[in-house]
């Protein structure tokens, strides 16, 4: 067995995270198997020695892996093969590469792939909280440049402790929860939900991240010293030009400046007045040099461009589109934009416009959720499409981006927790983004907030949410914060801190930071500021539409819930559903069941108010309860010598004796004039409590005769001894079947 390195992290509920390198996938240039409990994940990574020609940038691809395996189970569908990435496995791509992809060198352009793998689970224990930290320890054994360790934890708020790396079990019971991801001396990724918390439960949330981050990153720096992973590998993937990238700022950056200046809130100007600056400079150059240095000038071009906006903003307190610090743009919003969907609504912000609409529906439009460990069904659902025509690119859409999924997560989880308890419909929202210039994921919030208004949900409370920026130079330690941030600001920027929420606290929340040496004095700073942009925007949102739709539109499905005991789920689905089936084709109406801990749990929806009413009419003469003394509107099933069986409830039958028919005493049952198929009027007279049967009556609902009185048996006359009534004499002793005699019996007693 080969020789292996092994390290252990010991959580305060003494809970251990066991790292271990040197055993598994050897040929990468990184490996660490990470296990905690029986969840098992295995992290690799693997980096070109060269960079791709041109390629000026970081290429890394992160993929999170989820076998189905790990928790034994087979894969659905045909294929009966893991597939495409689920929903959940790229959001949890997408948190470790937001922290990855900061920390490697700005120069480091080769092919990168991290993958992370679930080999093993059981189902307590999350994964995607250990996901970055085996990934990160695959990079610090491995000799890739990066300006690691980092790590990732999941702090949640339980009965008011904060509890790191939580159980399933323990996370349902939390009013907070976020995922950290930091080196030890900076935090640099955030993201998560809450219940309408303070600013301040949200910075003492990270502090105590932090710190349980801090000793991860330490474990893994003695794992990768044992290693041997200390010293990383030399590269050069950057030819520059010293004396070009000089002449390019000395002749480009006042020009620079006096753009972003000139505070013109035209995106398209400013971006065509910055390239015509570069575009200048290239055509100033000798034709013989002009293809070779163009690279290297727009490089070099894009440092001055940034350097100009960063500048302009800590020196005069100007952005780019005019605005102070702490402005938002310009907003307009309008409901019922649109007839055919329950609701709808656009929200515009500066350059960035949202289109939402909601539409509500049944049980059976739920979405059927598969992952490894994670089954059941979702009620609400908010899909984010970002077209290319949003920034004005020429080029096709093809599916969903990772973007789109993350995105999406995000304003689903800011609004998730303001949805009414119990709401009966199945609600979806997607929000196309028409029109993008910052922070499209903060215009879905506030127009899903708005189409939901309008489509008649009663929401708890309205949600906003806006984005934050950061300018920080840590040569002169100034640094301003940005309400509502440009597109350019958060690619030109040092942070992107989105913030969501109601006027009594924060639901959503995601942060990637840029820069080192982000304190907590301009985290609180940022939260405040966007406390008060959110309020602003609720303002607007107020006046857009103060209450919701008191109506639901008439095309919106109308849906009545009801529980029935458990014991009655079978009589209301029937034999091979044969009971529900007729329901829904007598009356028109959907009809779903599913039992739960409290009963049947059941779903009547339809179109129109008498297609529900006949279903629940029928339903309800399922369940209902037989009542000794009520009478029933019954059809006759059977006729025998001494009566008729009527069906006088679904699947409930009581006996007619022939007594019980007239008042007149019959002869025989034809008498009775009944047949199979009549209907009758019958009085329900008694219900046996230890056989169940029904006693039923139609003389009861007839009016006596005057003067009758009810016919009296004869008496029985005494038995004499050893007799057995009319079945002849008791028989005494005899030769039993096999061949012994009976002894006699004792006097019978009557």
């Amino acid at each position: 067995m080969p020789q292996s390195i092994k390290k252990t992290i010991t959580l305060s509920d003494g809970r251990t995270i066991t790292l271990e390198t040197g055993k598994l996938a050897k040929q990468a240039d990184g490996a660490v198997e990470l296990r905690m409990g029986d969840t098992m994940l295995l992290a690799t990574v693997v980096s070109a020695k060269e960079a791709g020609e041109g390629v000026d940038f970081m290429p890394l691809t992160v993929e999170y892996k989820e076998k189905y395996s790990s928790a034994g189970r087979f894969p659905g569908g045909f294929l009966k093969r893991e597939g495409r990435a689920s929903d959940y496995e790229i959001l949890t791509s997408r948190l470790i590469d937001r922290v990855l992809r900061p920390l490697f060198p700005d120069n480091y352009h080769a092919d990168t792939f991290v993958t992370v793998t679930m080999y093993s689970s059981d189902g307590k224990d999350m994964p995607d909280a250990l996901a970055g930290l085996a990934a990160s320890a695959a990079l610090a054994v491995s000799d890739i440049p990066f300006n690691g360790p980092i790590s990732e934890v999941r702090v949640a708020r339980i009965d008011g402790e904060f509890v790191i790396n939580p159980t399933f079990e323990q996370l349902e019971k939390a009013d907070m929860e976020l995922m950290v991801g930091a080196t030890a001396d900076n935090i640099m990724m955030v993201e998560g939900e809450m219940n309408e918390v303070s600013e301040t439960d949200l910075l003492n949330a990270l502090k105590a991240a932090h710190e349980a981050i801090k000793d991860h990153c330490r474990v893994q720096m003695e794992l990768a010293e044992a290693a041997g992973a200390l010293t990383k590998r030399e590269y050069c993937h950057e030819v520059n030009d010293e004396e070009l990238r000089k002449d390019v700022h000395d002749k480009c950056y006042d020009k620079a400046y006096a753009i972003a200046k000139a505070g013109c809130a035209d995106k398209h100007w400013r971006a065509e007045s910055f390239d015509a600056i570069c575009q200048e400079y290239i055509d100033s150059l000798p034709e013989e040099e002009r293809e070779a240095k163009t690279p290297l000038v727009k490089r070099y071009y894009h440092d001055v461009e940034k350097e100009a906006m960063r500048r302009c903003i800590l020196d005069e307190g100007t952005r780019l589109d005019g605005r102070k610090t702490t402005e938002i743009r310009p907003i307009w919003a309008e409901v019922d934009y649109i007839p055919g969907p329950h609701g709808s609504a656009v929200f515009t912000r500066g350059e960035t416009q949202s289109l939402a609409t909601v539409t509500l529906g049944t049980k059976l439009d739920e979405k059927i959720v598969d992952d490894v460990l994670n089954e059941g069904r979702e009620r609400f659902l908010l899909h984010y499409n970002f077209p290319p025509f949003s920034t004005g690119e020429a080029r096709p859409a093809r599916g969903v981006s990772r973007r789109e999924v993350g995105h999406g997560n995000l304003a689903h989880r800011a609004l998730k927790r303001m949805l009414p308890d119990n709401f009966p419909y199945c609600t979806r929202i997607v929000s196309d983004i028409l029109e993008s210039n910052g922070s499209s994921s903060m215009a879905t919030v506030c127009a899903g907030t708005l189409a939901l208004l309008d489509a008649g949900v009663p929401m708890k409370k309205p949600v906003s949410g806006i984005a934050m920026g950061l300018i920080a130079d840590g040569r002169d330690g100034k640094w301003a914060v940005l309400s509502d941030i440009l597109g350019d600001e958060d690619h030109l920027g040092d942070m992107d801190f989105k913030v969501t929420g109601t006027r009594d606290g924060i639901t959503a929340t995601q942060m990637d930071i840029k820069c080192d040496g982000l304190s907590y004095e301009i985290l609180e700073q940022a939260l405040n500021q966007a406390r008060d942009g959110r309020m602003h925007i609720l303002n607007i949102i107020n006046e857009t539409i103060p209450a919701p739709r008191e109506e639901y539109r008439p095309h919106v499905p109308r849906i009545v819930n009801m529980l029935i005991p458990k014991e009655l789920i079978g009589a209301v689905i029937g034999p091979g559903g044969k009971i529900i089936q007729g329901i829904q084709e007598e009356s028109g109406a959907t009809v779903s069941i599913d039992e739960i801990p409290e009963g049947g749990y059941i779903e009547v929806a339809a179109a129109n108010k008498a297609s529900i009413d006949r279903a629940l009419e029928m339903i309800n003469a399922i369940v209902a309860l037989p009542e000794e003394g009520k009478t029933y509107t019954g059809k006759v099933r059977s006729i025998l010598d001494f009566g008729a069986f009527v069906e006088f409830m679904p699947n409930r039958d009581g006996l007619l004796h022939i007594s019980e028919i007239s008042w007149d005493r019959l002869p025989d049952m034809e008498a009775s004039g009944l047949k199979e198929g009549d209907e009758v009027q019958v009085k329900l007279l008694e219900i046996d409590k230890k056989t169940g049967k029904y006693r039923l009556s139609m003389r009861a609902l007839q009016p006596k005769p005057e003067g009758w009185v009810e016919p009296q048996r004869a008496p029985r006359a005494p038995r004499k001894e050893g007799e057995r009534g009319d079945r002849g004499p008791r028989r005494e002793g005899g030769p039993r079947r096999d061949g012994g005699n009976r002894g006699p019996r004792g006097p019978r007693n009557d």
